[in-house]
């Protein structure tokens, strides 16, 4: 049986973003409706900036005691996060996961059209 692509084990198909800047606390709010652990930060155009995960919140925000209503998403997520496309298997997104310590990797398209973001929760 052939292996799975991230595409195809992604719990949710749709793109979950906010711009730069919108406040932590609309993240967090945003992260918490869905049910995700990350929300991809992009401009205008749709061109990736960075996420926004759970870690950064907790690492970036709460253990800094910086004020989640006018911090800014930009000031605290990761940017220019590592990317994989869509028939990337299951395992190889897994290795890269493990080896750079990420829990999410940001799915795109070969023209650059953000498909989601796979999670460690979408590999199990």
């Amino acid at each position: 049986m052939p292996e799975r692509t991230v595409f195809k084990s992604m719990s949710q198909k749709h793109v979950l973003s906010l711009g730069p800047q919108a406040s932590v606390w609309e993240a967090a709010c945003v992260m918490t409706k869905a049910g995700v652990g990350s929300v991809l930060i992009v401009d205008t155009p749709g061109h990736l900036l960075g996420i926004v995960t759970e870690r950064d919140l907790m690492t970036r925000v709460l253990a800094k005691a910086a004020d989640p209503q006018t911090t800014h998403v930009a000031d605290v997520m990761t940017r220019s996060p590592h990317c994989v496309p869509p028939e990337t298997l299951v395992s190889d997104a897994v290795l890269i996961m493990i080896e750079r310590g990420f829990r999410h990797l940001p799915i795109m398209s070969p023209a650059g059209k953000i498909l989601g973001v796979f999670s460690v929760r979408d590999a199990l």
